[in-house]
């Protein structure tokens, strides 16, 4: 049993399949590192939530523009 909280589902899934990969990589490195690092199991998805700027109203969405 795996226990998740926070994030979507999609990262939910992503986040145990690298705990699973990282487990069988624990139990028996050379049989399963190879495979799992050529199927990207082993990589941990770097992306995080952009921080939002002053001035704007996200983090790249400005304030709409008027010409006059």
């Amino acid at each position: 049993i795996a226990r998740l909280h926070g994030g979507g589902v999609g990262g939910q899934a992503g986040a145990l399949r690298l705990g699973i990969a990282r487990a069988l990589v624990e139990i028996a490195e050379e049989e399963y590192r190879p495979d799992l690092k050529k199927a990207g199991f082993l990589t941990r998805d770097p992306r995080v939530v952009e921080r939002k700027k002053y001035g704007l109203k996200k983090a790249r969405k400005a304030p709409q523009y008027s010409k006059r």
